[in-house]
C-alpha cells in the first residue's frame, strides 16, 4: 500500500460559473492571524506534491488555502485554452465563496504569473505577495524558444486526441529516473499523473509567452521574492530582477535548485516563512497604507 503524507484536509469547491476545484485548507493558529495565504503552485504539479512539506509550517502562523489550477490535479477542467489570467480569475472567486476579504497569494514558479496577475486583476483582493523561483517573463521568444514554444502548442493539440493510457505513458517516460520506488515516490508520480496532459503542455506555452516587465513596478503591496539561487529552469538573475522591480521587495535566498519546495525543504521551509511573516506583518503592512 502507498502511503500519502500527512496532508491538511481537502475538498471539493463548485466556483460559479468556472467548474468545479480541490482546495486544501488550514485554519491557523487562534486569534488574529492576518490575510490568508493563497498557495499557487507549479507548472504540472498539483497543490499537494508542491507545497507538501510547507503546509504545516505556514499553518502553525496562518490561515492556508491551496488549489488545484485549471487542468492540473483535480483543478477545474475546460474546453477553453488555458491562459494564465483564468488561473487568477479562479483564485478571485475561491476567495468570493470562502469568504476571504483579502489573501496574499504565495507563487511558486507557475504560481508566480498567476499572483501577479491576481494582483493586477484584482488588487483590492490582494493584501500582498509572495513570490518563489519565478520572474517577469520566462524566455526572450528567440530562435530555439520560439520553436519550443510552438512544439508545445502542437503537443497541446496532439494531446486532446491522444489515448489516455498513451498520456499516461509519456508520463512515466518524463518522470523516469526522477522518483525512486519509494511509497512517497509513487505518491508523487500519481499526483503527476492527476493532470490533464493537453492543458499542462498549453500551459508550458502560455508562461513561455508571460511578459509582465511593463506593469510589475506598479505593484504597490508588501512583497517577498524567494530567489532559488542554484536554479537551472529560473535563472537567479531573472528572479532577482523580479525582485529589483517591485519597490519595496524584500530578498530571501534559498542555496538550492528549482525543485527546492520537496527537495531542499529543510533549506526553503524556513525562507519561505521568513518571507510571509514579512509581507504579512502589521509593521509592513501600515507602512505600505
Amino acid at each position: 500500500m502507498d502511503l500519502e503524507p500527512p496532508l491538511p484536509p481537502g475538498r471539493r469547491v463548485e466556483l460559479p460559473g468556472r467548474g468545479t476545484t480541490f482546495v486544501r485548507e488550514l485554519p491557523g493558529p487562534p486569534g488574529p492571524t492576518g490575510p490568508p495565504l493563497v498557495l499557487l503552485h507549479g507548472l504540472g504539479a498539483t497543490a499537494d506534491l508542491n507545497w507538501f512539506r510547507c503546509y504545516e509550517a505556514l499553518g502553525r502562523r496562518h490561515r492556508v488555502v491551496a488549489l488545484d489550477h485549471r487542468g492540473h490535479g483535480r483543478g477545474i477542467r475546460s474546453v477553453r485554452p488555458f491562459r494564465l489570467s483564468d488561473c487568477a480569475d479562479d483564485v478571485a472567486a475561491l476567495a468570493d465563496v470562502l469568504g476571504l476579504e483579502r489573501v496574499v497569494p504565495v507563487g511558486y514558479s507557475m504560481g508566480g504569473p498567476v499572483a501577479q496577475l491576481m494582483w493586477k486583476r484584482h488588487p483590492d483582493r490582494v493584501a500582498g505577495l509572495v513570490l518563489c523561483a519565478t520572474s517577469r517573463s520566462f524566455t526572450r521568444q528567440r530562435g530555439p524558444e520560439r520553436a519550443l514554444m510552438g512544439g508545445l502548442l502542437a503537443l497541446s493539440a496532439a494531446a486532446r486526441v491522444t489515448p489516455r493510457q498513451l498520456q499516461r505513458q509519456i508520463t512515466n517516460t518524463l518522470l523516469q529516473g526522477r522518483l525512486d520506488g519509494t511509497p512517497l515516490g509513487r505518491w508523487a508520480r500519481r499526483e503527476w499523473q492527476r493532470g490533464d496532459a493537453a492543458s499542462v503542455f498549453q500551459a508550458a506555452w502560455a508562461i513561455g509567452r508571460y511578459d509582465s516587465r511593463a506593469w510589475i513596478g506598479d505593484v504597490d503591496v508588501p512583497t517577498a521574492v524567494v530567489v532559488t539561487l542554484r536554479d537551472q529552469l529560473v535563472p537567479p538573475r531573472r528572479q532577482l530582477r523580479l525582485a529589483e522591480s517591485i519597490p519595496g521587495a524584500t530578498v530571501h535566498r534559498v542555496d538550492a535548485d528549482h525543485g527546492a519546495c520537496v527537495l531542499a525543504a529543510g533549506r526553503f521551509v524556513p525562507t519561505l516563512f521568513e518571507a510571509c511573516a514579512s509581507v504579512t506583518s502589521p509593521q509592513r503592512s501600515s507602512a505600505r497604507s
